[in-house]
């Protein structure tokens, strides 16, 4: 087979179309940039604007708690304007901040602009969902799959070269880190700009026929069983923190293990994400497979607690296999999560409110960003037996979900008979 056939063959396994395969690129760019500063903005403020270590912290942590707000007014926006529009501003949003990075070293307006950054950068988390859900429609769980799979490897990339760069170590180095993140989010915005606009169930035009929409969209604030749902998601987006931020602690501070074990247990995790996110899609296709992931999610967050906890009971070839058995239970409990959610965040959300639900939804995300470090250091400071205790909450967790989901997805009148009700009358209209 050609070179050209193969290549066509592979896109026609994406789905999309060509928009669909445009978005990849664009996450490909996006994280590549987010990776090379991601890992420097710490030092940039300390070496180079001269923050303390209280003023990183603080600027980060209220940033963080500001981003918080980003999704659901991403999410209100999407439903009233063009969901690439809104990416665009995004976008353009987060360059323009992170730019101003570079005019000054007064901590008031440092704060005042990664604020303004992480505003953008959680709606834009949301915004993506929603575009790949609205482009590549029953098909929404796997295009999502290759998304994530092409943004750990944009990550892995935009880690590697931000390593190098942090190697010379130099005022100038870091700028570039910066500036190089400053031209993704440009070009993204370009690539973004030729991105057609999906169909959207809540922006339909209609004829002096046709029955009006509903002047009064459903709204996620007043929808007890998804608000619920939302906060159960928050603890079990924990895998996130447990990785980056309690693994490396726990290996500092708790074993023997040799430091630089932490970055390479990071690089597993990419590694295990771009090879098996996809296959695994195809077992979240629909809501109650997607339900149905949530036991062996359980099981691998418990299984890594497990290992974590043993990871101090001997020498220092345990160590070593109980911590890289860890992250690999970890990883599988963050891919399955990953398919999970997505089907369920969208199967749960009324058509005529996508992007309101959605951006509900992405607070359960940000939460954790804000709790989860949290929560883990105090599992570490508790010590090893605070692991187990760890993964029978979210046990816990995980049956209430699955409970709320099953009864939400089987009560009269909700998503899936809402669904099956617009197309009905979708072809009564067309015929």
């Amino acid at each position: 087979m050609s070179l050209s056939r193969r290549r066509a063959a592979l896109y026609a396994r994406i789905p999309g179309g060509i928009d669909g395969r445009r978005m990849l690129w664009i996450a490909l760019i996006n994280k590549v940039g987010t990776g090379l500063w991601m890992g420097a903005a710490a030092l940039y403020f300390t070496l180079v604007t001269g923050l303390s270590v209280t003023e990183v912290g603080v600027l980060m942590g209220v940033s963080g708690a500001v981003g918080i707000a980003g999704a659901p007014l991403a999410g209100h926006l999407a439903d009233r304007f063009p969901v690439t529009r809104v990416i665009i501003g995004a976008q353009v949003q987060q360059s323009i901040a992170l730019l101003a990075l570079l005019t000054t070293d007064n901590f008031s307006l440092l704060l005042v602009y990664s604020a303004f950054s992480s505003l953008a950068d959680r709606g834009a988390n949301v915004l993506t969902k929603l575009y790949a859900a609205r482009i590549a429609g029953p098909d929404r769980t796997k295009y999502q799959a290759v998304q994530r799979s092409v943004s750990n490897a944009g990550w892995a990339i935009g880690g590697l070269a931000g390593a190098l760069a942090l190697a010379v170590g130099t005022t100038h180095a870091y700028q570039a880190l910066l500036i190089g993140n400053v031209l993704s989010f440009l070009a993204a915005a370009a690539l973004t700009l030729r991105c057609a606009e999906p169909p959207s169930p809540s922006r339909v035009v209609t004829d002096s026929t046709a029955p009006a929409p509903q002047a009064r969209p459903s709204s996620p604030w007043r929808d007890r069983p998804y608000l619920l749902f939302t906060a159960t998601e928050a603890a079990l987006f924990l895998d996130d923190a447990v990785l980056q931020v309690g693994m490396p602690l726990w290996i500092v501070h708790a074993t023997d293990a040799p430091h630089g074990l932490a970055p390479l247990l990071m690089v597993l995790n990419c590694v295990l994400v771009v090879c098996c996110q996809v296959p695994l899609s195809r077992f979240g296709s629909t809501p109650d497979k997607a339900r149905g992931l949530l036991v062996p999610l359980a099981a691998c967050f418990v299984v890594g607690c497990a290992a974590m906890a043993a990871s101090v009971a001997g020498g220092i070839w345990l160590t070593v296999t109980a911590l890289v058995a860890a992250a690999i239970a970890f990883t599988f409990a963050e891919i399955l999560h990953a398919i999970a959610s997505w089907e369920l965040s969208i199967a749960l959300a009324p058509d005529d409110a996508q992007g309101a639900y959605l951006g509900v939804h992405g607070l359960s995300s940000s939460a954790q960003r804000s709790g989860g470090p949290l929560l883990v250091t105090a599992v570490i400071a508790a010590g090893p037996l605070a692991w187990p205790l760890l993964g029978a909450g979210v046990i816990a967790t995980v049956a209430a979900q699955s409970h709320l989901v099953r009864t939400r997805l089987r009560r009269p009148g909700g998503p899936a008979d809402a669904r099956g009700a617009l197309r009905e009358r979708g072809q009564r209209l067309g015929s």
